[in-house]
């Protein structure tokens, strides 16, 4: 669920008119309900209570430290995969212990900061990493506590940019290699294998991976253990799919069925590592139509709105609902079906001013009518959007903003052309 609703036939967020936050902050603008986020956040809570998991917001879906101290308040820690995102988590209030640092090229500083703040554990990914983690612990006289991510090569699950225990994929340790790595490791003066990773990808729809996984998980700590290994620690990942299209997702307590009795057979700390099922229907991106367009038999809605703000569209060609603030009569506010045609509508590309042909946020989608000056809103676009947003054609980022009830305030301001040339003048000449 979220709390973005049509009340009177305009789009409103909490109880407050996303037209009104246009007119004050601009456009492009992330819009943010808290009451969503915290509400994603307690079905995860809820869902897994019985397992008593380390909850572990993944800040790569959206960093901003606002909502990152949102997560803090309430319980949450941080899965960190850079150093910016370390740095990140601990300025939105995560401490060292309920961190989790994962991502396949940690460079030696960051390793370093993530051993200075003694996180929970390091994600390993490969053989060298790990050797490289145990050295860089040996010369500061440190253990560090590393959970080894085995890649389970299932079958594929999701679009295959975000599939990510596929074989041959960059991520994580052969499934059938990992126990072999870990021999070496036994006894280690510097190093403790503490955990077992298993990511699988995003956004997954099926309980199915996960049961998969978590029986090969099992399996895998048993061998473990016997080879001398305390594994305490069952990281699961995220991945749980959310609403982008119409209620094809399934609530956390789904995935809790296969994944809360897999954690109390290993006798481990659940660990999860969710972000687009917190985040992702938190947020909206609103745009104001610039000019619309007829061309070789093709309608197009250009609004301010582009590539750069969201670029999940062209990167993963992904679905996101997108329907005016204030339709017009006569048109339903919303409609029940995003996909079909409703009367009156057109079919439309929506697409932005990058100098790209792929720079669209939909493609032939039925829309009704619109013109200058008017919103739109894109839906399920808090993960994955501001994150990977960038400055592509000289464009300012955009500006956030948090709702709570009625009131609402600036969490992000827009960028300015000086922002964008300030580490340039910066260097002397």
């Amino acid at each position: 669920m979220d709390h973005f609703h049509y009340r009177d036939r305009a789009l409103f967020c909490e109880d407050v008119a996303v037209a009104d936050l246009a007119t004050e902050y601009g456009t492009p603008l992330y819009v943010y309900s808290r009451a969503t986020l915290l509400h994603h956040l307690r079905q995860i809570q809820t869902a897994f209570a019985a397992a008593e998991p380390l909850i572990c917001y993944s800040l790569k879906t959206n960093g901003n430290i606002h909502i990152g101290r949102l997560m803090a308040e309430h319980g949450a820690g941080f899965d960190v995969t850079s150093g910016g995102e370390l740095y990140r988590a601990l300025a939105s209030g995560g401490v060292g212990e309920k961190i989790v640092f994962a991502g396949v090229g940690k460079t030696d500083d960051e390793i370093r900061t993530a051993l200075d703040v003694n996180i929970r554990f390091f994600n390993v990914e490969s053989e060298e990493e790990l050797a490289n983690i145990g050295e860089i612990a040996r010369s500061r006289g440190q253990k560090a506590r590393v959970a080894l991510r085995v890649n389970p090569d299932l079958p594929p699950k999701t679009h295959v940019k975000t599939d990510t225990s596929v074989k041959g994929v960059k991520f994580g340790l052969d499934i059938e290699t990992v126990v072999e790595v870990a021999g070496q490791y036994v006894g280690h003066p510097s190093v403790e294998i503490v955990g077992l990773h298993m990511h699988l990808g995003s956004p997954i729809l099926s309980v199915e991976p996960y049961r998969m996984g978590a029986a090969k998980a099992l399996d895998l700590i048993e061998k473990l253990r016997r080879q001398g290994h305390r594994v305490t620690h069952l990281n699961m990942g995220g991945g749980f799919g959310i609403h982008y299209r119409k209620q094809e997702a399934l609530p956390a307590s789904a995935f809790a069925e296969v994944l809360v009795p897999a954690a109390k057979q290993s006798g481990c700390q659940l660990v999860l590592e969710p972000g687009r099922f917190i985040v992702g229907n938190a947020g909206i991106l609103l745009s104001r139509v610039l000019y619309t367009k007829s061309t070789g038999g093709k309608h197009y809605v250009i609004q301010d709105a582009a590539m750069n703000d969201l670029i999940r569209p062209t990167l993963y060609e992904s679905f996101h609902r997108i329907w005016p603030v204030r339709p017009a009569d006569g048109f339903p506010a919303p409609p029940s079906d995003y996909e079909v045609e409703i009367p009156g509508t057109r079919r439309c590309d929506v697409v932005g001013p990058v100098c790209e042909s792929g720079d669209f946020l939909a493609r032939e989608r039925w829309l009704p009518p619109v013109s200058r000056g008017e919103l739109l809103a894109t839906f399920s676009a808090g993960a994955y959007g501001m994150s990977m947003s960038s400055n592509y054609n000289g464009r300012p980022r955009a500006a956030e903003v948090l709702v709570d009830g009625s009131r609402h305030r600036l969490i992000r301001r827009r960028e300015t052309y000086e922002d964008l040339v300030r580490p340039e003048r910066e260097v002397p000449a």
